[in-house]
């Protein structure tokens, strides 16, 4: 039987995704070996990713300043925006080194079963962004599944009036897959082959 103290670990680590109560043990049990040292240094890294990450002021990726990196960047296609789910994406585009425009994020999907609603995602600022930006094409890098098409089709009314260029990342990511957990080629193939809506 764990102690109350290990009990609470093996708790807290449970409520991480994807991480069920055999890992959560592990885990606790994995801290238990661990020198204090190590221990420290993982505490401290925990709580300066709390501290000091923030979201972009302007696409809202994680970043530690006001402005992220690829936003900040001059060299990068300010004229193109790939809509993303979260910065998961961002980081899965990235490894690819093909895409050189601009990102914004989502924070999340329409998802009217968990009461996931247009209003609660970042898609105010983006049409701020394509009325004060000189946008000419917005690429839709969501996932292709049920609620990733309803917020494609969704977002796609809603940008038509502004005359700009639409166009999905194409199939390749399989439907219901997620693009955090494809393939470089593969993400690769869907970002060159996308198609204009």
């Amino acid at each position: 039987m764990a102690t109350k103290s290990l009990e609470i670990l093996i708790d807290e680590f449970n409520k991480l995704p994807g991480i069920g109560r055999k890992n959560a043990v592990r885990l606790a049990f994995h801290v238990l070996g661990m020198p204090m040292d190590d221990v420290e240094n993982f505490t401290k890294a925990l709580k300066n990713v709390k501290d000091n990450i923030k979201k972009c002021s302007i696409c809202g990726d994680y970043s530690e300043n006001d402005v992220c990196d690829v936003c900040s960047d001059e060299l990068r296609d300010s004229s193109t925006i790939c809509v993303v789910e979260d910065g998961r994406d961002i980081i899965s585009f990235e490894k690819t080194c093909k895409y050189k425009g601009k990102y914004h994020v989502l924070d999340g999907k329409i998802a009217p079963l968990s009461g996931m609603t247009p209003d609660k995602l970042n898609i105010k600022s983006l049409l701020e962004r394509i009325v004060k930006e000189d946008i000419k094409e917005i690429i839709l890098g969501l996932n292709p599944d049920f609620d990733g098409d309803i917020t494609s089709t969704y977002l796609i009314k809603l940008l038509k009036p502004f005359g700009i260029k639409i166009t999905k990342i194409a199939s390749g990511i399989p439907i219901g897959g997620n693009i955090e957990f494809a393939d470089i080629a593969t993400i690769s193939k869907a970002l060159d082959s996308r198609n204009e809506v």
